[in-house]
């Protein structure tokens, strides 16, 4: 077979790498302790200067670490403000510029701290039990609002026993009485609720203002914050569903804003503090729904909808400084970018270039911040994870080159975009494939379908650690955005409603693999699928459908709706957005968009790969389809990983291991191509 590296197979496992003390010329597993990139960016009140937050894996504690950076623009120079061994988020400016307030967390603490720039000192505001986030500054600089979630007090079902003093008894019981009881990554909670506090900024006691969460934005006055919240009796039971609120710090009146259908989030105000920019999302049944960029006038009272008749969603909306655009972000055609608008209504694009903070795979990614004229973002450098880019007057610049000392000398599989019609409707489908490093146009290779979760998201052109070691093996990786995936309009989004999974969405990748056939450099003895999620249940219903893959990899799989929808903490919305009722009531279609409906088809050998603490696709899933597999007699094996939630990859080692077990699993039943060498 054509290999870049030996591979060995031991107790499952596929071993890549070089020789001890070898550089690779390639992208190697190795190298994914080295990456790094940016997020969180945030722009000096006068534009001058942008702080980022640089996250870095770290190969002895096997986690992914963040610390401060600022880059001061006319010098080019950069330095790091905060960077020992905790984590760091939340960095944002005083409106004065002259500090910054951040959140800490690490294996002890939960704090927010200010640093000082003249002084390069930091203090302690606050120590509080959970995590704060939403910092926001008041305008006058005296004070911090910030959101925390404190648990919900309840009256207990029986009174505790008194055991005998030094007696050794079993914990007692856990008691569920609430609808949202779960959640990934956190397992079974106590029921709580995230509520707004403020701090003097110079440090203090932190107040409760609300029962409520954020984002958080002050009144010019700084005398009220405003807010966002589902304040109805049953939101436990409700979805798209939340209004703007102001509450007085004083005398903590609350004064409700908006009171639409659905929910109005995210709201900001103007620079003279008499307008509100906010994102409106309608409460449809439907699983897509674009969300809307309005402008509430106080004065007035009368509500602007901007770019109403856009065939996108709009989010991160912020005011330019003299009040009169509003800049934002949105996706389309897998690309992430940055618009402006008036309040006359005319659009702008700033750029197309955000992303690459989803080292993994490519899913659209990144944000931007705004400030007196200047841009900031995560700048999906071609071949690189996420970069500081920055826009002022028009031009723009890279500011960072976090990762060309790891890929900078490496050779990475090439990235080509390519554009089909699915053979269901002659519906245009977008995808990309990658080529291995020493790719030859006239030899045939193995190709992996790589399907993307959601289904309601999205791949691009960006890096992905994940796709770059698959390739490095010697195969082609195919990806697309099938129907369903955002950034192509809601109609396209939409045309998985009540379908996912189908034969439809499966017709679009096949449709796929055709075309890249047609390229002339796949070998059609050597197909494979692969997916997480969504695209774990894609990858389980293709092969119910045609037997034409070697070998399937369904990572985090739905395979069962029916248990799928009463088990996982998603069920809420799950059911209200993407079936036509309860399970019970509807039957007949949770059970045939069942990967488990198809198994009297199913001869695939697979792999079923899912963390053990998955709550949003519980491993109970990959038991069903195992066991079917099992008693079916197709060769399968299922691999668990511990201590790992829906998030698999969330670990650079585990991030790792997924495509370790996925080579060896295809590897096994690859076949030799003509003209490569065994």
């Amino acid at each position: 077979m054509h290999k870049l590296f030996s591979i060995t197979l031991f107790y499952g496992i596929s071993q890549l790498g070089m020789a001890e003390n070898e550089p690779s010329a390639v992208f190697s597993a190795d190298d994914v302790f080295n990456l790094e990139y940016v997020d969180a960016v945030q722009v000096a009140p006068d534009g001058k200067s942008v702080l980022y937050r640089r996250k870095s894996n770290d190969i002895m504690t096997d986690s992914t670490g963040s610390s401060i950076w600022m880059v001061d623009l006319a010098a080019a120079s950069h330095r790091p403000l905060l960077t020992d061994y905790a984590n760091y988020s939340w960095a944002t400016w005083s409106p004065d510029g002259s500090r910054i307030a951040y959140v800490v967390t690490d294996d002890s603490r939960a704090q927010i701290q200010v640093y000082w720039l003249d002084t390069g000192r930091s203090a302690v505001v606050a120590s509080v039990a959970k995590k704060p986030a939403d910092l926001s500054w008041s305008p006058d600089n005296l004070s911090l609002a910030f959101t925390m979630k404190v648990p919900i007090k309840a009256t207990p079902l029986v009174k505790p026993r008194i055991k005998p003093e030094h007696a050794s008894w079993a914990e007692p019981a856990k008691v569920i009485s609430s609808v949202r009881y779960q959640f990934d990554g956190r397992g079974i909670v106590a029921p709580e609720s995230r509520q707004i506090f403020i701090v003097p900024a110079e440090g203090g006691t932190p107040r409760q203002l609300t029962q409520d969460g954020g984002p958080l934005s002050w009144t010019t006055n700084s005398r009220s914050v405003l807010f966002s919240a589902n304040r109805h009796k049953n939101w436990e039971l409700e979805t798209i569903e939340s209004d703007l609120f102001l509450v007085d710090t004083k005398s903590l009146e609350l004064t409700q804003v908006t009171n639409d259908p659905g929910a109005e989030s995210a709201g900001r105000f103007s620079p003279d503090g008499g307008s509100i920019v906010y994102i409106s999302e309608e409460n449809k049944p439907l699983a897509y729904r674009h969300r809307r960029l309005k402008v509430l006038s106080l004065e007035e009272s009368t509500v602007q909808v901007l770019l109403g008749e856009a065939d996108f969603s709009v989010s991160s909306a912020l005011w330019s400084d003299a009040g009169r655009t509003i800049s934002f972000q949105y996706d389309q055609k897998g690309r992430r970018k940055i618009g402006s608008v008036d309040l006359r209504n005319r659009f702008k694009e700033i750029s197309d270039q955000v992303g690459g903070t989803s080292l993994g795979r490519p899913y659209l990614s990144g944000g931007f911040h705004y400030s007196n004229g200047t841009y900031a973002f995560s700048l999906a450098d071609e071949g690189m994870p996420a970069e500081l880019g920055v826009i002022q007057g028009g031009s723009s610049r890279k500011m960072t080159s976090l990762n060309e000392d790891v890929l900078g000398h490496k050779t990475l599989a090439k990235v080509t975009p390519v554009t089909y019609l699915s053979s269901l409707d002659n519906q245009v489908i977008h995808g990309w494939y990658l080529t291995p490093p020493d790719f030859d146009p006239t030899q045939k290779y193995p190709l992996i379908l790589e399907i993307h979760g959601g289904p309601h998201s999205a791949y691009g052109n960006f890096f992905s650690a994940e796709l770059q070691l698959l390739a490095a093996q010697g195969y082609i990786v195919f990806y697309d955005n099938y129907r369903g995936s955002t950034s192509y309009g809601a109609k396209f989004a939409s045309l998985l409603q009540y379908k996912y999974a189908s034969r439809d969405d499966f017709t679009d990748h096949m449709s796929g693999i055709d075309e890249m056939v047609k390229l002339g450099f796949v070998d059609e003895n050597n197909l494979f699928v692969a997916g997480g999620s969504a695209g774990g249940i894609g990858a389980a219903f293709a092969i119910g459908l045609t037997n034409r893959f070697n070998a399937a990899v369904a990572a985090k799989p739905v395979i069962n709706w029916i248990s799928k929808t009463l088990t996982a903490d998603s069920s809420v919305y799950q059911i209200r957005h993407q079936f036509p009722g309860m399970p019970w009531q509807h039957l007949d279609h949770y059970w045939s968009r069942s990967p488990l409906s198809q198994m009297a088809s199913i001869t695939t050998p697979t792999m079923i790969l899912t963390g053990e603490l998955d709550r949003r696709t519980p491993i109970s899933e990959s038991e069903q389809f195992y066991q079917a597999l099992k008693l079916k007699g197709v060769d399968s094996v299922m691999v668990r990983l511990p201590d790992s939630s829906h998030g698999i990859a969330a670990r650079p080692s585990r991030l790792i291991a997924k495509v370790d077990y996925i080579l060896a699993w295809f590897e096994r039943y690859r076949k030799s191509a003509p003209g490569l060498p065994d």
